[in-house]
Formats: C-alpha cells, structure tokens, sequence
C-alpha cells in the first residue's frame, strides 16, 4: 500500500514530538484534481471506524478507503531538493505526472 523510507519516518517521528502529536497515527489523504493529477495531505489525527491503518518503518498510517486506491504502492521519502531546503515527497505510479526516479 504505502511505504515509509527511513529518512521519511525520522521527520515523521521528529514532527511527532515536536507537535505533541506522539502516539498518533499519520493521516495520508489524496484527492484528484481537476487534470487528474494527484493532491496530497497528511497530517496526525485519530482513526476513523472506515480507515485502512499500515504501519511501515515503525509509523502507523491510516488513510480513508477513497485515498488508499490513489495511493496504491506509493513511498512517502523526505528529500534535500535544494541545498539546505528539505521537504516530503510522493513518489506514486497512480499520478499521471510521476516520473519514476532514473538510477545512475
């Protein structure tokens, strides 16, 4: 479904604590827009009755049942895009503008 990479679930887990949000799951919410491609949220919240929870890298996720066919199979990375500017990226198959990442 969803996978967490190493450096994603350390700034999860930093923003945690930082938000005394410890103990609560990651909400991961997609939606499309009006050109098909992909919006994305997340943010820490409680679990509702229909959510779907996964846990990888040790971060639980709940996403609702409408999100998780958009993110089939998607990795959540933290990345350094420009030095020194860092932020949460979504590498998912489903978005019609993903570009999977060329090897060197």
């Amino acid at each position: 479904m969803i996978t967490v990479t190493e450096e994603a679930a350390k700034q999860i887990k930093l923003s945690a604590r930082q938000g005394k949000s410890e103990g609560m799951p990651l909400r991961i919410a997609a939606s499309k827009n009006d050109d098909n491609s992909i919006h994305y949220g997340m943010g820490f919240d409680d679990s509702k009755e229909d959510d779907i929870s996964i846990t990888s890298e040790d971060v639980e996720i709940v996403v609702s049942p409408v999100s998780a066919e958009l993110l089939n199979n998607t990795v959540l990375d933290f990345v350094e895009l420009e030095p020194g500017k860092h932020q949460f990226i979504f590498m998912n198959p489903n978005d019609p503008g993903y570009t999977p990442p060329q090897e060197d």
